[in-house]
């Protein structure tokens, strides 16, 4: 759009510059130009003078005035002026009828606003959320689930075709112990009314046993290799534990609108071990060690991969490397995320390498989309007093419950079922701006006053501004369709001229977003398109003025509707209800 157009062409004429002189410039992606906040700094304003003063030992004023003497040579159209600011940083001037003219081109793309092609439809997988079969899913899952659904839509939006996949834990020894448990104390009622809360206190139940008697361990073993050899008790006993589970997980994803291709785990690959376990050993990739099966992965200074026990359990790892193998294979896709907490570095570190190992030519961009903690408002782990991480379900619950207080609050009058229906919109929009408004190695703190926060950096804050708009459109709608044209050019406020410049970055914010694996980028943009929105709502009459010029009106009006449009895609990509009143 506008800022990209006018960055090439100010970039073509610095390269030059750079070429003659022999200066190395950032590339294209890094070179930065920021849009002015203040009219007397021009439209947009570039630092690049620093990077090269930096390189090549000069002042930055004198590097910022070779730069300007070339591009006033081959001066863009769009550019009235370029000054040389304090300092060394180089300001731009636009003719105004290049900004105003870019809205009307928004306005007449309004469906393909923000969307673009460059993903031509590549497969693109995303591995998120992935709870624990017969384990309440925490405040963990919270962050995998909606950053990964946020990196869903935003791959989309670049024309890529996203596959949402929720790689279960359903796999592994604790199910050997889980059915161990069951068969010693378990009770089918229980399990029936409560499933996860019943399996959950089974386990642990075991593992305390196990610490006054520890042939149990034993016992959870053989129970496992049972389950592993196809044991029809044991088969059966894990195939209801697992439905019974994803049916509480469903609740959930179904309050957070989430919505998954596949619910494919571990436990899928199993078939596939043998033969994987076979190869390496075949192609002397993995060597035995204690009665062990391990791939040493010292010359690329990580710890050796452990893919067999010696009691021939298979591992996480193995059952991972069966699940890209399928991948590759099924999807050949042009990237795979993993949306997995910091905590598992080091294993996708060896998953990765090995991977390069034993699919050389694979082009498959593989990524370990980290993310951080969550902490209290006393900055200290999101937890129960036991020290447990506090469930998902309970998140939920204690935000609807906060939201409905502060919608009472603020609306008495309403009844209690549009109360309690605003209430779950707000606390769940609200839960997930709080992940992503930050980035997402940042560690987050739930502070519950100001996640709800009308006047903060909130998802309430977004929301209310939106309504805020609708109420004046709907207002308009007469205005709306008087006979009379559009006249852009009588859009020259300051704050309109902003608003359109900010508009314009809409795609390419989409853009970054996405290919930073950083959804924060968005989140801010959305936040500083609200801050001048509602500046402007103050400030400059919209239908108060009662020398009412209709066709600057009407131009107004096009603004707020496309203001709209990008809240709308923006509040869709993050995962945010749009409401009309608040």
């Amino acid at each position: 759009m506008l800022k990209q157009d006018i960055k090439k062409q100010i970039y073509q004429s610095f390269k030059k510059t750079a070429q003659k002189n022999k200066w190395t410039l950032p590339c294209f992606e890094e070179f930065p130009l920021e849009t002015s906040l203040d009219e007397q700094f021009g439209d947009y304003s570039t630092t690049i003078a620093f990077s090269v003063a930096k390189e090549i030992k000069k002042s930055p004023v004198e590097i910022a005035e070779i730069l300007i003497k070339e591009i006033k040579r081959h001066l863009p159209k769009q550019i009235t002026r370029v000054e040389l600011a304090k300092n060394g940083f180089i300001n731009f001037y636009l003719d105004k009828k290049f900004i105003q003219k870019e809205l009307q081109k928004i306005s007449q793309n309004k469906s393909s606003f923000g969307f673009s092609k460059i993903g031509k439809k590549k497969n693109i997988i995303i591995d998120y959320s992935s709870p624990n079969i017969a384990k309440p899913m925490h405040i963990g899952h919270l962050r995998s689930t909606i950053i990964g659904e946020a990196l869903a839509n935003l791959y989309e939006c670049l024309g890529y075709k996203v596959i949402r996949w929720n790689y279960l834990g359903d796999w592994g020894t604790q199910f050997g112990r889980l059915i161990a448990a069951y068969k010693l104390w378990g009770n089918k009622k229980e399990v029936e009314k409560q499933p996860i809360d019943a399996l959950l206190k089974l386990y642990r139940k075991f593992h305390e046993e196990m610490k006054n008697n520890p042939e149990l361990e034993k016992f959870g073993q053989q129970e496992f290799k049972k389950l592993e050899e196809g044991n029809k008790e044991n088969r059966n006993l894990w195939r209801w534990f697992r439905e019974e589970s994803l049916k509480e997980f469903q609740k959930i994803y179904d309050l957070l609108g989430i919505k998954f291709d596949l619910f494919i785990g571990e436990s899928f690959f199993e078939k596939d071990l043998a033969s994987l376990i076979r190869s390496l050993e075949e192609k002397k990739i993995a060597q035995k060690s204690e009665g062990a099966l391990i791939i040493p992965l010292e010359k690329y200074n990580l710890p050796p991969a452990l893919i067999q026990k010696s009691d021939e359990a298979s591992l996480y790892l193995t059952r991972d490397l069966a699940l890209i193998q399928y991948r590759f294979k099924k999807y050949n896709p042009a990237k795979i995320l993993y949306v997995v907490g910091n905590e598992q570095d080091i294993h996708f570190k060896q998953v990765f390498t090995l991977a390069k190992i034993l699919f050389p030519k694979q082009k498959t961009e593989l990524v370990h989309i980290k993310f951080g903690l969550v902490l209290s408002d006393q900055k200290k782990k999101f937890s129960t007093r036991e020290g447990e991480l506090i469930s998902l379900e309970e998140v939920i619950d204690q935000a609807i419950r906060k939201s409905l207080a502060v919608i009472k609050d603020k609306n008495p009058h309403w009844s209690l079922a549009k109360q309690k229906k605003l209430a779950q919109a707000i606390a769940i929009s609200a839960l997930k701006f709080n992940n992503l408004k930050s980035f997402r190695t940042l560690d987050i703190i739930f502070d519950w006053e100001k996640i709800l926060d009308f006047s903060g950096d909130t998802s309430v804050y977004l929301q209310y501004t939106y309504a805020r708009i609708n109420k004046i459109l709907a207002k308009a709608k007469k205005i709306k369709n008087k006979n009379s044209k559009i006249n852009y050019k009588e859009l020259t406020h300051p704050l309109e001229i902003q608003l359109i410049k900010k508009l314009s970055e809409f795609p390419e914010i989409i853009k970054f977003s996405a290919l930073k694996y950083a959804p924060n980028y968005l989140a801010t943009f959305l936040l500083s398109l609200a801050d001048l929105t509602n500046k402007y709502y103050e400030l400059v009459p919209i239908l108060k003025d009662k020398s009412l010029n209709l066709n600057r009106t009407k131009a107004q009006l096009v603004l707020l509707e496309c203001i709209t449009e990008a809240m709308q895609k923006g509040f869709k990509i993050l995962g945010i209800q749009p409401l009309k009143e608040i």
